[in-house]
């Protein structure tokens, strides 16, 4: 009987802010779900959806008043349900009041609307303003762009992209490097400010320009 229990996974719904419902599920819970002022553990197979945000992991924890605060570790993903965006890392916090999540460790973003892929160790992700800020080892591609830098600012609903520090931009066989890089993901069109360089290759590939 117990091992039975052991395997049974629970599955709940209620109600927090502003009577918005989260429903969760997993292997086993601990804490009090009755008491919204209380820390409550779901751990194995953790699944917890809002009315904006889905999140699965190892491991999840709903805390503050009204469960403001959800904290989720260990093979964490998952998708903004308003925006589309996944994501996937080993730790992440979200705030439901402010509408912020912050991803941290091994970070893939993804944003099949603007056709973006994204990884970097740390991305602070803003429901309310659907802009993402990307730090430490940070690759962005999009269409034939690659883009690299230490600080980057993607502004998805302008689909602008602000890179700095070692920034650098791929298209194709063109290479841009400049200490601040911003890059119009529907033009194409490319800005560069400070300590300018690139290479730029002919159409026949037979000749390049290096500055």
């Amino acid at each position: 009987m117990k091992k039975l229990l052991s395997l049974l996974i629970f599955i709940a719904i209620f109600q927090s802010l502003a009577g918005e419902k989260i429903f969760f599920s997993a292997d086993g819970m601990s804490g009090q779900a009755g008491n919204k002022s209380s820390t409550t553990v779901l751990e194995g197979e953790a699944f917890v959806q809002t009315e904006s945000l889905e999140i699965q992991a190892d491991s999840i924890e709903l805390s503050g008043d009204n469960y403001s605060q959800i904290k989720a570790s260990g093979k964490v993903s998952g998708k903004d349900l308003k925006s589309n965006m996944e994501f996937n890392c080993d730790q992440l916090v979200y705030n439901r009041l402010t509408k912020i999540a912050s991803l941290q460790g091994n970070v893939s973003l993804k944003d099949p609307q603007n056709d973006v892929s994204a990884k970097a160790q740390i991305i602070e992700y803003n429901q309310n303003t659907d802009i993402a800020i990307l730090q430490i080892q940070i690759s962005l591609s999009q269409k034939e762009n690659v883009c690299t830098g230490s600080y980057a600012l993607y502004m998805k609903n302008q689909k602008l992209l602000e890179l700095s520090g070692n920034a650098q931009i791929t298209q194709n066989k063109d290479t841009f490097r400049a200490q601040h890089i911003s890059l119009n993901m529907e033009t194409q069109e490319i800005t560069l400010d400070g300590n300018v360089r690139g290479s730029v290759t002919e159409s026949k590939g037979e000749k390049s320009d290096e500055r």
